[in-house]
């Protein structure tokens, strides 16, 4: 027997046992890790603990663990995945920095377009807040005030390529004024200094604006999406940035499931097909909608038009911040 059949025996054999294991996925006992590439405790890490609590049924009741490996604007968690055993047993939840770290970062580890797309999450709104005490009572006096004091208001986000921090760059853009940006490790201490009056405004998540602005800690101007927010009712009666003036304004962050360059076919579709099931769970639904997400049922749901979208994403962010100058090393 040659070396090469001897190889090609082995090669058949192998390939015969993964796809037998691809069939049988989520296999019996066995732990699906779900990695954030964000500090736990933040709206990334909310979502997918969430998530996997509304997989584990309609994957069998396979036990499913988060894994926070944050830093560097999220590229460690997310490259950690694309090098992981394409077996569906590690798999990413991520949000829109998949499509912004192309332009935000010089060198990646990975290759977006090479992942396996699980299908679209949610899309979560973004809203223009405020220190307590900003004289500013609505988005027109915000607007003027924001102009008037180019280059002295300041505009806090979560660090390079965070939510907020995306949001702000387009605010800018839109307003053709500079404001000076305060960057931050994370959401918490933002908000926390906007809380205390120690930064002007900020462009954050429904996801952590809305208890603030329940508790009236912050003040509330206007919601990134093209259409108004009804649920939860503290934004009901804010405007839109678009019919504020600010047209064609319409930012939402969104939220994503991906497995490793490589996983079969097979088992991208077991994960999307419980996906499919976990987005229509009440329970989920509810938790969302409680923080002002929406959850995803068109075709973004799906592997084909969640990477279409993905990839328009990518198309969309570039100029944005290829034009604002920064990068990451």
């Amino acid at each position: 027997m040659t070396c090469c059949f001897k190889l090609s025996l082995a090669l058949a054999a192998a390939t015969l046992a993964f796809g037998a294991q691809a069939a049988d996925f989520p296999g019996a006992g066995k732990t699906i890790t779900i990695v954030v590439p964000f500090a736990a405790g933040g709206p990334t890490d909310k979502v997918a603990r969430d998530l996997a609590e509304a997989l584990r049924k309609p994957l069998g009741g396979a036990t499913i663990v988060i894994d926070n490996s944050a830093g560097a604007g999220s590229t460690i968690g997310t490259a950690k995945v694309f090098r992981a055993n394409p077996d569906g047993y590690t798999l990413l939840v991520t949000h829109i920095g998949i499509a912004t770290t192309p332009a935000l970062y010089r060198k990646l580890p990975y290759k977006v377009d090479e992942f396996e797309f699980a299908g679209l999450i949610n899309e979560v709104p973004m809203v223009v807040v405020g220190k307590p005490s900003l004289a500013a009572n609505n988005w027109g006096e915000l607007k003027t005030w924001l102009v008037e004091n180019k280059g002295k208001a300041n505009l806090a986000n979560a660090g390079l390529g965070a939510a907020s921090h995306l949001c702000g760059l387009m605010l800018q853009q839109a307003l053709q004024t500079e404001l000076t940006t305060v960057p931050y490790k994370g959401t918490a201490p933002a908000m926390t200094d906007l809380m205390g009056g120690q930064v002007d405004v900020m462009c954050d998540q429904t996801t952590n604006t809305t208890s603030q602005i329940e508790g009236k800690r912050i003040k509330a101007y206007a919601v990134s999406t093209a259409k108004r927010i009804t649920v939860p009712a503290v934004y009901k009666d804010l405007p839109t940035l678009d019919e504020a003036g600010l047209k064609g304004f319409n930012v939402s962050i969104w939220h994503g499931l991906y497995a490793p360059k490589g996983t079969p076919a097979t088992v991208v579709k077991a994960v999307n097909d419980a996906l499919q099931v976990a987005l229509k769970d009440p329970e989920f639904v509810k938790k969302e909608e409680s923080l002002g997400a929406v959850v995803v049922h068109d075709d973004r749901a799906t592997s084909a038009g969640h990477k279409k979208f993905v990839m328009s994403e990518i198309a969309k962010w570039g100029p944005v911040i290829k034009a604002a100058g920064q990068y990451a090393d």
